[in-house]
């Protein structure tokens, strides 16, 4: 520095200035250049712009190849660059970059003019085409805000990119990748969407108007700003000209025509979701996270294990019988006086007469008013300062407002999902009414009691302590007390004997008196751990005395993986539902078909439990799914019903296939009124019945296929069916006297003005099911209208 110094003082002021000026610029041109270098391994690399160039959205199956959904970002088709109208290349070249040919990546010319313009208040860009491209190939990688170190990073990746690929690739890749509106991407898409024609046959005008949208996209929008578009239209065309692809004549006579737009918006053509494919489209992000895929980039194939033949039995099931048991709960409580049948068909046909739910309204006021208080419009109002009272008059005389509210709250929604037990894959899986109204998962995310559909863990904890099935206990009720000291009593809603009997018929008979003794003799801690392992892996299970009666919440996936554990003589498999996955090439990348099953139970106890649960369905509880839709083979399950007719199940196991219904509404003050038609054997066994029927005369299920013990069984006869009807009283209930069901709510009985009131309310629409379609009546031994809670 010393020296520097010395040699600068000797020589002239203006050379002593020009040195300092060029040893700052030679400075300031390293610090440039070692900046360029650190930026290098910070942009994508080659592999990476292969990657992006062959991008292939990946995609979802069902077990027999059918696809389900993809992971497509937006509406992509991927065309030849001579599958692209000449026309769009000179639009595009001419005006974005027509120095495209002669630059490798970075147009410097371009770039100087558009600082000198920009300096003289004329913002201009000095991107080119292959600039442009990197921003749509890797948006996160260079950033979007509009910074020194974003331009370099593009600048580079530019570069790369000229030094990886020929001009044509360039040119194609980018046309691919351009977004237009409306979830279109690439020149294919776009000229399906704005002129429903392929991008082969553009003419110039179209080819001009669609180049215009790239200096932004939603700005010359030629459906929503047609004048803009227009303008941006001929700006195209003048460069056009400028740069030789158009004569003057032939611009300004294409200058005068108008705008034509035929915009149609494409459908979606990734898929339809449904509860399945969402559930597994979760899955598989988390699954490529963790292993560093793209999903939307890598083509992967995941083979899932949905039957499509099974899946469409469980939605027409669903769909029917939830529709049918829709119309029962409309009617029963659209009036004061309760309808009684045990027909789906009568009230099916009485429903076009009622105003569903009037009586419900207006005989529960303070619950509506706690519907109201709970929805966002309510909290915001209030939080906006409006009094709380006030607030609440305003929604009550919002006739559009309410109608929506009571139209969510009264729709009865149902869940259903069918698992192989010989290798835990699901098979069908249907998690509400319809997903576009509901897309809230009543198979893996509803957590409800599962009342007496827990009660087989007891049994089988009894089993595995080495109690054998005929051992007996008295039908009687008895006091027990828990660990904090309060008294549980379970009853039974058919009464209590008093007299002996075996620990097989407390099951097939569902009885709670017998349920609970038995929960005493094993203990709380090995039914626990015995359902845990069986299949409750995720709900937390609580270890107080009603445990045994299930009132733990759970879901149904995990109700009916344990039930799959039983019928593969107790191997627990955890739910599979995507069998592997494949790369773009073909090979697999992960296999989940091949998991170790683990002992939960022991293979005797299971065999045991089958068979003491086949006795449900062909003389107890759940003896209607035989005889309603003539149900053949070796099969065995259980109902399931909790408090106040809050949630109803049935599970049906069959040596093929284990399936399970959850029948209820999404809020648990609204209940199906009747405990008749609250019971699962009367509500959930509907859906898992018509399931059945379908897949056994399909021929998916074989309709010989036994369990270890088991025997071929028809179907039985109307006259074959018992005339007494089982009962079993909900799980959670502590003393032995039912409050009528007219007196579950006190309330004061409402006038004819609020009934009247009610009644001008627009009904919740469904559709109309021919009785033909609905599960037959039962068979003229049925009592009608006999009280019942968990039968049928």
């Amino acid at each position: 520095m010393t020296r520097a110094r010395e040699r600068l003082r000797d020589r002239p002021l203006w050379e002593q200035s020009a040195l300092i000026a060029l040893w700052s610029l030679a400075g300031l041109l390293m610090v440039f250049f070692v900046y360029l270098l650190a930026l290098i391994p910070l942009t994508p690399g080659i592999e990476d712009l292969n990657q992006a160039r062959t991008a292939r959205a990946s995609k979802i199956l069902s077990a027999d190849g059918k696809e389900l959904g993809t992971f497509e970002q937006g509406l992509q088709e991927r065309v030849k660059l001579s599958q692209v109208s000449p026309e769009v290349i000179k639009a595009l070249i001419s005006t974005e970059d027509h120095r495209f040919y002669e630059h490798h990546g970075v147009d410097f010319t371009r770039i100087a003019g558009a600082l000198w313009a920009t300096m003289k208040g004329d913002a201009q860009g000095g991107s080119t085409i292959t600039q442009q491209l990197a921003r749509n190939m890797f948006p996160e990688e260079i950033g979007r805000a509009r910074s020194i170190n974003r331009k370099m990073k593009e600048l580079i990746t530019a570069i790369k990119i000229e030094n990886t690929y020929s001009k044509t690739e360039i040119l194609e890749a980018y046309l691919n990748t351009v977004p237009f509106l409306y979830n279109a991407y690439g020149i294919e898409m776009a000229a399906r969407t704005y002129f429903n024609k392929p991008a082969a046959r553009l003419d110039v005008l179209e080819a001009a108007t669609l180049v215009g949208m790239l200096k932004g996209t939603h700005y010359y929008n030629p459906v929503t700003n047609p004048e803009r578009s227009l303008k941006r239209r001929n700006v195209v065309l003048s460069q056009m000209r400028k740069h030789g692809a158009l004569s003057e004549d032939r611009y300004r006579q294409l200058a005068k025509r108008p705008l034509r737009v035929r915009f149609a918006r494409l459908p979606d053509r990734s898929g339809r979701d449904d509860h399945f494919t969402a559930h597994v489209r979760k899955w598989l992000l988390e699954w490529a996270d963790e292993n560093d895929y793209n999903l939307q980039l890598d083509g992967l194939v995941a083979e899932t294990t949905l039957d499509l033949g099974l899946q469409e039995a469980a939605e027409r099931a669903v769909e029917r019988q939830a529709s049918a048991l829709q119309a029962v709960a409309d009617v029963e409580w659209s009036q004061a006086s309760l309808v009684r049948s045990t027909s789906a068909g009568m009230y099916q046909s009485m429903r076009g007469d009622v105003n569903p739910f009037a009586y419900y309204w207006s005989s529960r006021q303070r619950t509506l008013d706690a519907f109201v208080r709970e929805t966002g419009d309510y909290r915001r109002a209030v939080e906006e300062g409006e009094t709380p009272a006030a607030v609440l008059k305003r929604l009550k005389a919002d006739r559009k407002f309410m109608n929506e509210l009571k139209a969510s709250k009264s729709r009865l929604e149902a869940g259903f999902v069918a698992i192989d037990p010989a290798n835990g894959e699901v098979r069908a899986w249907v998690g509400s009414r319809d997903f576009d109204r509901d897309q809230f998962d009543h198979v893996a995310q509803a957590l409800r009691q599962p009342g007496s559909t827990f009660k087989p863990f007891v049994y089988a904890a009894a089993l595995e302590k080495g109690i054998a099935p005929d051992q007996t206990y008295r039908d009687v009720v008895q006091d027990i007390r828990a660990a904090d000291g309060t008294v549980w009593r379970p009853t039974d809603m058919s009464g209590n004997s008093g007299r002996s009997m075996t620990m097989r018929d407390g099951l097939i008979y569902s009885k709670n008196t017998i349920t609970a003794q038995v929960m005493q003799e094993v203990g709380l801690p090995p039914i626990v751990r015995l359902a845990q392992g069986m299949g409750i892996r995720q709900s937390k299970l609580s270890a107080v005395p009603s445990l045994a009666l299930g009132t733990s919440p759970v879901t149904l996936l995990e109700m009916v993986s344990s039930y799959a554990t039983i019928a593969a003589q107790g191997e627990y498999r955890k739910p599979v539902f995507v069998r592997r996955i494949l790369d773009r090439d073909g090979r697999v990348v992960a296999d989940f078909a091949a998991a170790v099953p683990e002992r939960a139970l022991s293979q005797e106890t299971a065999v045991t439990l089958i068979d003491m649960l086949r006795g449900v369905v062909t003389r107890g509880t759940g003896g209607g799914v035989r005889y309603r839709f003539g149900i053949q083979g070796d099969v065995a399950g259980k109902t399931g019903t909790t408090q106040n007719n809050t949630d109803g199940w049935f599970i049906l196991m069959h040596p093929n296939l284990v399936a399970g219904a959850w029948v209820g509404f999404n809020d648990n003050r609204v209940t199906i009124r009747s405990t008749y038609w609250g019971q699962g054997g009367h509500n959930a066994a509907l859906l898992v019945g018509d399931f059945f029927r379908s897949a056994l005369d399909s021929g998916r299920l074989d309709r010989e296929a036994l369990f270890p013990g088991g025997r071929p069984q028809a179907a039985p006869r109307y006259e074959e069916e018992t005339e007494e009807e089982f009962e079993e009283l909900p799980g959670d209930m502590p003393v032995e006297v039912m409050v009528p069901e007219e007196e579950a709510e006190p309330a004061p009985q409402p006038t004819q003005e609020e009934i009247d009131e009610a009644n001008e309310e627009v009904p919740v629409e469904e559709r109309s099911i021919p009785p033909s379609e609905i599960a037959p009546p039962p068979p003229p031994t049925q009592v009608q209208g006999a009280p019942a809670v968990d039968g049928f």
